[in-house]
């Protein structure tokens, strides 16, 4: 016999950081203006990368694609808090809170394999300074970012998978702001 989740909820309860009004209007203005602060910041980073030619070497691509991640990470996450604090509805629907917590995995890993293959690139360029060019081909660095994208997308897809399997029967209320794999 088949096991499958019978379950029939249809949302979670985030819980948030306080319950506070006061602290939430705090809460809220804080979160809002790092949240946009990093948004620019990063923005302006990557572009100015782009716009300076000398500056079209692989560890500026690998730090791009770091930068571009760091948008998307915060990006899943902290928008749907702002907008529960906003509304005053603590509510996410099942499949919201496995998007969110298949985009906050794969974003995770891809954070940990890129620093990876950034420390590879400088190995590379430490210790093999006359052949770094040939080694750090635009191919094969656009080749490990797919490789370490691709890692990340099937590890997320894969503990994503993995929660369908559960039930959730009892509490319904997450204790922080996102839903995360370790909550359930």
């Amino acid at each position: 016999m088949e096991s499958r989740n019978d379950t029939a909820i249809s949302e979670f309860l985030l819980q948030g950081l306080t319950e506070n009004p006061e602290l939430q209007i705090l809460i809220f203005s804080l979160f809002l203006s790092m949240y946009l602060v990093t948004i620019l910041g990063n923005m302006l980073i990557i572009l100015d990368i782009s716009s300076d030619p000398h500056l079209h070497t692989p560890m500026y691509f690998f730090l791009c694609s770091l930068l571009f991640n760091d948008i998307c990470f915060i990006t899943s996450t902290i928008p749907k808090m702002l907008l529960n604090i906003q509304t005053q509805d603590q509510s996410i629907t099942y499949t919201g809170c496995l998007s969110q917590v298949c985009f906050v995995i794969d974003f995770v890993v891809l954070v940990n394999f890129l620093l990876a293959v950034m420390a590879y690139d400088l190995y590379v360029a430490i210790c093999h300074p006359l052949s770094y060019t040939t080694i750090m081909t635009p191919t094969v660095c656009v080749l490990l970012l797919l490789i370490s994208l691709s890692i990340g997308i099937v590890d997320a897809l894969f503990n994503t998978l993995m929660l369908l399997r559960l039930s959730f029967c009892t509490a319904l209320e997450i204790p922080t702001f996102f839903c995360e794999n370790g909550l359930f």
